[in-house]
């Protein structure tokens, strides 16, 4: 991110290689709010019950879809049948399909991949199916079919299409990377991630090193083959699998790195891709890093200048003085954290302070929120909005239970670029440009980007530019105040796809599809259900 973390940090601040989105409506396209509520569900697993077979005379579909180019080795993977069984919320089939866990050495051993599906609402007029990516890395997609895609996507869509999603190999339910329990992840989450000292420094690096052992001891050979170049290969099997000659997807945020990646390798296969939250593939980490931080310097700005104009603003009446004024007040929570109510006994200091605010910036209808929050924190001395807005990002329930969503993230981010750090020396030479940046986060987003410096395993991607030459027509949606894929990342992805549309969304917000503008929505449904691409660079608001 994201979101490729929202960014390639384990740490609360977004940073990292990406962009990590994580709500409905990319992950995080609804307010944080309804995120909320959602983060308190759990996903219905799959259960046995009748039993149907893959789509269109099934095992006849997946071997004509099957490229003459396919190695001998990966045949079986292709011509596989998905047996599909009821799922425990209605609707919804559940299937598990098999991917070599090492695509240099098919024969080495399987993956079992979590797949799930909603079928097209008129099968008469079906289109074929429609695969959906909320981004992370890390985010269930099939948490997002079950709870978003395949209930709030377009009815006309879910009319034309199967909605299908496939949890990504490490995520959720194919195979999850698991690094620490519960209360470790509570420690890990109040670790200051802004050092004053050599003291806090050595603590900070000896919590990167604590959550890299725990994944690398987790899944050793595992964690060597969750790149994003492996999970678009997991892709074309299921395109395969499905019957479907081309693939037609949606993908947000980090989703839009995995569908880039799809379309340059396998450009003759593209259908119709939209990338939602575009992010930039030919950039290495540290540039994507502190193109991200400018980006939530932006929303946060675009926060200042709501906030002052509304009555219950507690960080000033002037737009310049928010920023000062939040800064200090995390300065106060550095020294000294506030009670939070928390049964777990937790306290609120400037790290999940700080990630409660970021949570907000994902979405302009969680401001409101936001100020209530620091209101009582800020006021009152109760750190229970921002804790709530904490958890919400990081994914810990009630309960205490975390999702593996920060596990997988770091793991895929880690593997698919060089790390932008390697040592605290490289951090602090770094910051001025970081605290330029952003006044306010620039700081603890610069030491977020340290963790992969401790991976257990080396890196096997790198920045390249994509070109996909020879692809049908692809939609770049940007969004012009983007907090986690900054809009400058959508101009450069569209310069480089050499069929991309760039579709521009002049507003706040993490991603566009699905927000409330009837002009995205309208263009991008026009695409996916009439195959006509938007007309060159169109903006919309």
């Amino acid at each position: 991110m994201y979101t490729r973390r929202t960014p390639v940090s384990t740490d609360p601040s977004p940073t990292g290689h990406g962009p990590r989105t994580r709500r409905p409506t990319p992950w995080r396209a609804r307010a944080v709010g309804s995120l909320l509520a959602v983060a308190a569900l759990l996903v219905s697993a799959c259960t046995s019950g009748g039993s149907t077979h893959s789509g269109s005379p099934a095992a006849e579909a997946a071997l004509a879809a099957l490229p003459r180019s396919t190695p001998a080795a990966l045949t079986p993977y292709y011509g596989q049948r998905l047996t599909w069984r009821s799922c425990g919320t209605p609707g919804f089939q559940c299937a598990t399909m098999k991917a070599p866990l090492d695509y240099a050495e098919p024969g080495a051993g399987d993956i079992k991949l979590a797949v799930a599906r909603k079928k097209a609402t008129r099968p008469g007029k079906r289109l074929g199916s429609l695969l959906v990516n909320p981004g992370g890395p890390g985010g269930s997609a099939i948490a997002y079919l079950q709870q978003y895609a395949g209930i709030g996507y377009p009815a006309d869509v879910r009319a034309r299409y199967d909605m299908v999603a496939l949890d990504p190999r490490g995520v959720a339910r194919s195979e999850p990377v698991e690094c620490l329990n519960g209360r470790q992840m509570d420690w890990y989450a109040q670790t200051d991630f802004t050092p004053d000292d050599a003291q806090e420094t050595d603590e900070l690096v000896a919590t990167y090193k604590r959550f890299a052992e725990g994944c690398g001891a987790d899944a050793p050979r595992l964690l060597r083959h969750v790149s994003t170049a492996e999970v678009a290969r997991d892709m074309d099997i299921l395109r395969a699998a499905l019957g479907d000659n081309r693939l037609t997807y949606v993908g947000a945020s980090y989703g839009t790195f995995l569908g880039a990646t799809y379309a340059g390798l396998f450009p003759d296969r593209v259908g119709r891709l939209v990338l939602d939250g575009a992010m930039d593939p030919s950039l290495p980490a540290r540039r994507m890093n502190l193109d991200q931080t400018a980006g939530f310097e932006t929303a946060f700005q675009a926060f200042a200048r709501d906030c002052v104009r509304q009555r219950d603003c507690p960080l000033g009446r002037k737009a310049s003085d928010v920023g000062k004024n939040l800064k200090a007040f995390f300065g106060k929570l550095d020294a000294r954290p506030i009670p939070t109510g928390d049964p777990d006994g937790r306290v609120l200091g400037e790290s999940l302070a700080t990630t409660g605010v970021i949570a907000a910036m994902y979405d302009e209808g969680a401001w409101a929120q936001l100020r209530d929050a620091l209101s009582s924190a800020m006021r009152e001395k109760d750190g229970a909005g921002l804790l709530v807005l904490s958890d919400s990002y990081y994914e810990r329930d009630a309960d205490g239970r975390y999702t593996n969503l920060m596990f997988a993230n770091a793991a895929v981010n880690c593997l698919d670029l060089p790390a932008a750090f390697t040592t605290p020396d490289d951090v602090r030479e770094s910051l001025p440009a970081f605290e330029k940046a952003s006044p306010v986060f620039g700081e603890g987003l610069a030491w977020a980007t340290l963790n992969c410096a401790y991976w257990p395993v080396a890196p096997t991607g790198e920045p390249r530019r994509i070109e996909a030459r020879g692809a049908a027509p692809i939609v770049v949606v940007g969004t012009t105040r983007d907090p986690a894929t900054p809009y400058r990342w959508a101009r450069a992805l569209s310069g480089q796809l050499a069929s991309a549309r760039l579709l521009t969304y002049e507003g706040d917000g993490h991603t566009a599809y699905g927000r409330g503008s009837r002009c995205i929505d309208n263009t991008i449904n026009a695409y996916l259900l009439r195959g006509t691409p938007p007309t060159p660079d169109k903006r919309c608001s």
